[in-house]
Protein backbone atom coordinates (compact mmCIF):
# COMPACT_ATOMS: atom_id res chain seq x y z
CA UNK A 1 0.00 0.00 0.00
CA UNK A 2 2.91 2.24 1.21
CA UNK A 3 4.43 1.30 -2.24
CA UNK A 4 1.84 2.22 -4.50
CA UNK A 5 1.11 5.98 -2.88
CA UNK A 6 4.78 6.28 -3.48
CA UNK A 7 3.93 5.55 -6.89
CA UNK A 8 1.47 7.74 -7.22
CA UNK A 9 3.35 10.64 -5.93
CA UNK A 10 6.36 10.29 -7.93
CA UNK A 11 3.91 10.27 -11.36
CA UNK A 12 2.08 13.16 -9.78
CA UNK A 13 5.41 15.02 -9.60
CA UNK A 14 6.43 13.95 -13.08
CA UNK A 15 3.80 15.46 -14.42
CA UNK A 16 4.48 18.67 -12.93
CA UNK A 17 7.52 18.93 -14.11
CA UNK A 18 6.78 18.20 -17.38
CA UNK A 19 4.14 20.72 -17.81
CA UNK A 20 6.53 23.36 -16.22
CA UNK A 21 9.19 22.04 -18.75
CA UNK A 22 6.39 22.99 -21.85
CA UNK A 23 5.44 25.92 -20.41
CA UNK A 24 9.28 27.44 -20.24
CA UNK A 25 9.14 26.40 -23.63
CA UNK A 26 6.06 27.82 -24.95
CA UNK A 27 7.66 31.21 -22.96
CA UNK A 28 10.95 30.88 -24.60
CA UNK A 29 8.95 30.45 -27.92
CA UNK A 30 7.20 33.43 -27.45
CA UNK A 31 9.89 35.41 -26.10
CA UNK A 32 11.69 34.39 -29.49
CA UNK A 33 9.08 35.29 -31.97
CA UNK A 34 8.74 38.80 -30.31
CA UNK A 35 12.29 39.47 -31.03
CA UNK A 36 12.25 37.81 -34.58
CA UNK A 37 8.96 39.98 -35.31
CA UNK A 38 10.66 43.51 -33.90
CA UNK A 39 13.61 42.55 -35.87
CA UNK A 40 11.86 42.00 -39.11
CA UNK A 41 9.81 45.38 -38.33
CA UNK A 42 12.94 47.47 -37.27
CA UNK A 43 15.41 46.37 -40.06
CA UNK A 44 13.36 45.14 -42.73
CA UNK A 45 10.15 46.99 -42.55
CA UNK A 46 8.14 43.81 -43.76
CA UNK A 47 5.83 40.89 -41.71
CA UNK A 48 7.56 38.19 -41.01
CA UNK A 49 5.16 35.51 -42.09
CA UNK A 50 4.50 37.15 -45.94
CA UNK A 51 7.49 39.27 -46.03
CA UNK A 52 5.31 42.16 -47.76
CA UNK A 53 5.33 45.78 -46.12
CA UNK A 54 1.93 46.75 -45.65
CA UNK A 55 1.96 47.07 -41.78
CA UNK A 56 -0.68 48.60 -40.72
CA UNK A 57 -0.70 50.87 -37.48
CA UNK A 58 -3.76 51.18 -35.26
CA UNK A 59 -3.77 53.98 -32.97
CA UNK A 60 -7.41 53.52 -30.85
CA UNK A 61 -6.57 49.57 -30.62
CA UNK A 62 -3.06 49.90 -29.65
CA UNK A 63 -2.14 46.75 -32.86
CA UNK A 64 0.41 46.85 -35.27
CA UNK A 65 -1.24 44.75 -38.22
CA UNK A 66 -0.39 42.80 -41.34
CA UNK A 67 -2.53 44.48 -44.11
CA UNK A 68 -1.79 41.03 -46.31
CA UNK A 69 -1.79 38.38 -44.46
CA UNK A 70 -3.53 39.76 -41.18
CA UNK A 71 -1.19 38.64 -38.78
CA UNK A 72 -0.69 41.18 -35.39
CA UNK A 73 2.82 42.08 -35.08
CA UNK A 74 2.63 44.19 -32.24
CA UNK A 75 -0.52 45.17 -29.70
CA UNK A 76 1.69 47.01 -27.23
CA UNK A 77 2.19 50.67 -29.33
CA UNK A 78 2.61 53.16 -27.36
CA UNK A 79 1.30 57.29 -27.24
CA UNK A 80 4.61 59.06 -27.40
CA UNK A 81 2.86 62.84 -28.24
CA UNK A 82 2.14 64.56 -24.85
CA UNK A 83 -0.80 63.62 -21.98
CA UNK A 84 -3.70 65.79 -22.58
CA UNK A 85 -4.74 65.62 -18.50
CA UNK A 86 -4.91 68.70 -16.79
CA UNK A 87 -4.66 68.49 -12.51
CA UNK A 88 -5.45 72.32 -12.84
CA UNK A 89 -7.93 74.91 -14.33
CA UNK A 90 -5.34 75.72 -17.44
CA UNK A 91 -6.60 76.55 -21.15
CA UNK A 92 -3.65 73.75 -22.95
CA UNK A 93 -4.86 71.47 -20.14
CA UNK A 94 -1.23 69.72 -20.60
CA UNK A 95 0.05 68.04 -17.76
CA UNK A 96 3.31 67.30 -19.40
CA UNK A 97 6.23 70.63 -18.91
CA UNK A 98 8.35 71.50 -21.97
CA UNK A 99 10.92 69.91 -24.00
CA UNK A 100 14.54 69.24 -22.47
CA UNK A 101 16.82 71.61 -24.18
CA UNK A 102 20.98 72.64 -23.54
CA UNK A 103 19.86 76.00 -23.94
CA UNK A 104 17.56 76.51 -20.41
CA UNK A 105 19.86 76.69 -17.40
CA UNK A 106 18.12 74.33 -15.88
CA UNK A 107 18.04 71.90 -19.36
CA UNK A 108 13.98 72.41 -18.65
CA UNK A 109 13.89 69.22 -16.05
CA UNK A 110 12.66 71.47 -13.00
CA UNK A 111 9.54 71.30 -11.05
CA UNK A 112 7.23 74.08 -10.22
CA UNK A 113 5.20 74.42 -7.53
CA UNK A 114 1.70 74.79 -8.97
CA UNK A 115 0.27 78.39 -8.44
CA UNK A 116 -3.32 77.19 -6.69
CA UNK A 117 -3.66 76.41 -3.09
CA UNK A 118 -5.61 73.76 -3.08
CA UNK A 119 -4.86 69.85 -1.64
CA UNK A 120 -5.19 66.55 -3.64
CA UNK A 121 -9.16 66.11 -3.20
CA UNK A 122 -9.85 70.33 -4.46
CA UNK A 123 -10.42 71.54 -1.36
CA UNK A 124 -8.97 74.85 -0.69
CA UNK A 125 -5.91 74.80 1.98
CA UNK A 126 -5.73 76.52 5.37
CA UNK A 127 -4.52 79.92 6.16
CA UNK A 128 -1.67 78.18 7.81
CA UNK A 129 -1.17 75.82 5.23
CA UNK A 130 -1.40 79.16 2.60
CA UNK A 131 1.42 80.06 4.27
CA UNK A 132 3.86 77.29 4.25
CA UNK A 133 3.03 76.53 1.05
CA UNK A 134 3.71 80.13 -0.14
CA UNK A 135 7.24 80.00 1.75
CA UNK A 136 7.86 76.85 0.13
CA UNK A 137 7.28 78.19 -3.75
CA UNK A 138 9.78 81.04 -2.64
CA UNK A 139 12.61 78.67 -1.79
CA UNK A 140 12.03 76.58 -4.70
CA UNK A 141 12.37 79.21 -6.94
CA UNK A 142 15.48 80.60 -5.02
CA UNK A 143 17.25 77.26 -5.13
CA UNK A 144 16.42 77.19 -9.21
CA UNK A 145 17.80 80.70 -9.37
CA UNK A 146 20.59 80.61 -6.52
CA UNK A 147 23.64 79.81 -7.58
CA UNK A 148 26.41 81.47 -9.20
CA UNK A 149 26.47 78.65 -11.99
CA UNK A 150 22.67 79.00 -12.81
CA UNK A 151 22.86 83.14 -12.56
CA UNK A 152 25.41 82.45 -15.17
CA UNK A 153 23.46 80.42 -17.56
CA UNK A 154 20.39 82.49 -17.43
CA UNK A 155 22.07 85.54 -18.42
CA UNK A 156 23.94 83.78 -21.06
CA UNK A 157 21.03 82.11 -22.71
CA UNK A 158 18.61 85.40 -22.30
CA UNK A 159 21.38 86.46 -24.95
CA UNK A 160 21.38 83.85 -26.65
CA UNK A 161 17.75 83.13 -26.88
CA UNK A 162 18.25 87.52 -28.34
CA UNK A 163 20.20 86.53 -30.95
CA UNK A 164 18.38 83.50 -32.17
CA UNK A 165 15.42 86.17 -32.83
CA UNK A 166 17.41 88.49 -34.30
CA UNK A 167 19.40 85.95 -37.00
CA UNK A 168 16.83 83.45 -37.18
CA UNK A 169 18.87 80.57 -36.17
CA UNK A 170 17.86 76.82 -36.05
CA UNK A 171 17.05 75.28 -32.90
CA UNK A 172 19.93 72.82 -34.22
CA UNK A 173 22.59 75.34 -34.08
CA UNK A 174 20.77 77.19 -30.91
CA UNK A 175 21.58 73.76 -29.07
CA UNK A 176 25.43 73.58 -30.27
CA UNK A 177 26.38 77.21 -28.82
CA UNK A 178 24.73 76.22 -26.04
CA UNK A 179 26.51 73.04 -25.19
CA UNK A 180 29.63 75.25 -26.01
CA UNK A 181 28.99 77.62 -24.08
CA UNK A 182 28.26 75.31 -20.76
CA UNK A 183 32.44 73.69 -21.82
CA UNK A 184 33.49 76.71 -21.52
CA UNK A 185 31.68 77.37 -18.08
CA UNK A 186 33.36 73.98 -16.59
CA UNK A 187 36.94 75.03 -17.65
CA UNK A 188 36.58 78.23 -15.97
CA UNK A 189 37.30 80.52 -19.00
CA UNK A 190 34.76 83.16 -17.93
CA UNK A 191 36.74 84.64 -15.44
CA UNK A 192 37.29 88.22 -16.01
CA UNK A 193 35.47 87.94 -19.32
CA UNK A 194 32.52 89.12 -20.68
CA UNK A 195 29.48 86.40 -21.03
CA UNK A 196 27.79 88.24 -23.52
CA UNK A 197 31.08 88.27 -25.91
CA UNK A 198 32.07 84.56 -25.16
CA UNK A 199 28.11 83.76 -25.92
CA UNK A 200 28.42 85.41 -28.60
CA UNK A 201 31.74 83.63 -30.02
CA UNK A 202 30.37 80.07 -28.80
CA UNK A 203 27.23 80.90 -31.35
CA UNK A 204 29.71 81.79 -34.25
CA UNK A 205 31.76 78.31 -33.67
CA UNK A 206 28.28 76.47 -33.78
CA UNK A 207 27.51 78.22 -36.94
CA UNK A 208 30.91 77.92 -38.27
CA UNK A 209 30.51 73.89 -37.27
CA UNK A 210 26.81 74.01 -38.84
CA UNK A 211 28.15 75.18 -42.09
CA UNK A 212 25.40 78.37 -41.48
CA UNK A 213 26.61 81.54 -43.17
CA UNK A 214 26.99 84.19 -40.38
CA UNK A 215 29.76 86.51 -40.13
CA UNK A 216 30.73 87.48 -36.89
CA UNK A 217 30.40 91.01 -37.49
CA UNK A 218 26.98 90.22 -37.31
CA UNK A 219 26.97 87.71 -34.92
CA UNK A 220 28.69 90.70 -32.75
CA UNK A 221 26.44 93.09 -34.02
CA UNK A 222 23.69 91.47 -32.71
CA UNK A 223 24.73 90.54 -29.61
CA UNK A 224 25.95 94.26 -28.99
CA UNK A 225 29.43 93.64 -28.73
CA UNK A 226 32.66 94.67 -30.10
CA UNK A 227 33.73 92.65 -33.25
CA UNK A 228 37.53 92.13 -31.79
CA UNK A 229 36.60 90.95 -28.72
CA UNK A 230 34.05 88.34 -30.19
CA UNK A 231 37.19 87.71 -32.16
CA UNK A 232 39.25 87.24 -29.23
CA UNK A 233 36.58 84.87 -27.57
CA UNK A 234 36.21 83.02 -30.39
CA UNK A 235 39.80 82.03 -30.57
CA UNK A 236 40.36 80.96 -27.06
CA UNK A 237 37.11 78.82 -27.27
CA UNK A 238 38.80 77.10 -30.37
CA UNK A 239 42.09 76.22 -28.83
CA UNK A 240 40.57 75.28 -24.89
CA UNK A 241 38.21 73.14 -26.38
CA UNK A 242 40.06 71.90 -29.06
CA UNK A 243 37.57 72.15 -31.37
CA UNK A 244 38.08 71.16 -35.32
CA UNK A 245 36.10 73.86 -37.18
CA UNK A 246 35.32 73.41 -41.14
CA UNK A 247 36.17 75.90 -43.43
CA UNK A 248 33.35 77.64 -44.46
CA UNK A 249 32.17 76.71 -48.22
CA UNK A 250 31.39 80.04 -49.95
CA UNK A 251 28.82 78.26 -52.13
CA UNK A 252 26.66 78.43 -48.62
CA UNK A 253 27.09 82.06 -48.97
CA UNK A 254 25.91 82.84 -52.80
CA UNK A 255 21.82 81.76 -51.65
CA UNK A 256 22.11 84.37 -48.79
CA UNK A 257 23.64 87.19 -50.79
CA UNK A 258 21.32 86.41 -54.10
CA UNK A 259 17.97 86.14 -51.83
CA UNK A 260 18.61 89.91 -51.10
CA UNK A 261 18.93 91.26 -54.02
CA UNK A 262 16.70 89.01 -56.20
CA UNK A 263 19.32 87.33 -58.53
CA UNK A 264 18.40 84.66 -61.33
CA UNK A 265 18.94 81.11 -60.63
CA UNK A 266 20.88 81.05 -64.27
CA UNK A 267 23.28 83.54 -62.72
CA UNK A 268 23.53 81.75 -59.32
CA UNK A 269 24.49 78.57 -61.33
CA UNK A 270 27.21 80.37 -62.81
CA UNK A 271 28.51 81.95 -59.65
CA UNK A 272 28.99 78.44 -58.19
CA UNK A 273 30.62 77.03 -61.26
CA UNK A 274 33.12 80.45 -60.92
CA UNK A 275 33.88 78.97 -57.30
CA UNK A 276 34.10 75.49 -58.17
CA UNK A 277 36.58 76.03 -60.73
CA UNK A 278 38.75 78.44 -58.24
CA UNK A 279 38.90 76.32 -55.96
CA UNK A 280 40.43 74.05 -58.24
CA UNK A 281 42.81 76.09 -58.91
CA UNK A 282 43.97 77.00 -55.52
CA UNK A 283 42.66 80.75 -56.11
CA UNK A 284 40.13 80.49 -53.05
CA UNK A 285 42.69 79.94 -50.44
CA UNK A 286 42.95 82.60 -47.08
CA UNK A 287 40.22 84.47 -48.77
CA UNK A 288 36.88 85.34 -47.11
CA UNK A 289 34.28 82.99 -48.18
CA UNK A 290 31.31 85.73 -47.99
CA UNK A 291 33.76 88.06 -50.46
CA UNK A 292 34.49 85.13 -52.66
CA UNK A 293 30.56 84.39 -53.34
CA UNK A 294 29.75 88.42 -53.54
CA UNK A 295 32.44 88.62 -56.03
CA UNK A 296 31.79 85.18 -58.31
CA UNK A 297 28.28 86.72 -58.11
CA UNK A 298 29.36 90.35 -59.62
CA UNK A 299 31.20 88.40 -62.34
CA UNK A 300 28.13 86.10 -62.83
CA UNK A 301 25.57 89.12 -63.35
CA UNK A 302 28.82 90.68 -65.73
CA UNK A 303 28.08 87.59 -67.81
CA UNK A 304 24.17 86.92 -68.07
CA UNK A 305 24.12 91.22 -68.33
CA UNK A 306 22.17 91.63 -65.10
CA UNK A 307 22.62 95.28 -63.79
CA UNK A 308 23.79 94.52 -60.12
CA UNK A 309 26.54 97.20 -59.01
CA UNK A 310 29.36 96.14 -56.27
CA UNK A 311 28.10 99.07 -53.91
CA UNK A 312 24.52 96.13 -54.24
CA UNK A 313 26.65 93.30 -53.73
CA UNK A 314 28.65 94.87 -51.22
CA UNK A 315 25.97 96.12 -48.80
CA UNK A 316 24.39 92.80 -49.48
CA UNK A 317 27.46 90.76 -48.20
CA UNK A 318 28.11 93.14 -45.44
CA UNK A 319 31.49 94.40 -47.18
CA UNK A 320 33.31 97.37 -49.22
CA UNK A 321 33.17 97.58 -52.87
CA UNK A 322 37.37 97.89 -52.94
CA UNK A 323 37.36 93.97 -51.09
CA UNK A 324 35.26 92.84 -54.12
CA UNK A 325 37.60 94.38 -56.54
CA UNK A 326 40.50 92.41 -55.63
CA UNK A 327 38.34 89.48 -55.53
CA UNK A 328 37.51 89.78 -58.78
CA UNK A 329 40.83 90.38 -60.12
CA UNK A 330 42.05 87.15 -58.29
CA UNK A 331 38.81 85.67 -60.06
CA UNK A 332 39.20 87.49 -63.38
CA UNK A 333 42.40 84.97 -63.74
CA UNK A 334 39.73 82.12 -64.05
CA UNK A 335 38.95 83.76 -67.67
CA UNK A 336 35.40 82.17 -67.69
Amino acid sequence: MVTANLILKINQLTKKLNNRSNLNKNLNLGANRKKITSYFLMEKGCCPKCNKKEVISDAEAGEMICGSCGLVLSDRIEESGPERRSFFDKPDRMRTGSRTSLAIHDMGLATIIGPLNKDVSGKPLSPDMTNTIRRIRKWDNQSRHGGRTERNLQQAFTYLNTMKDKLAISNAVIEKAAYLYRKVLEKNLLIGRSISAFMAAALYAACREAETPKTRKEIAKAANVPNRLVGVCYRILVKELDLKIPVVDPVYCIARISSKIGISEKTKRCSIEILRKSEENNISGGKDPMALAASALYLSCVKMNENHSQAKLAEAADLTTVTIRNRCKDLEILKI
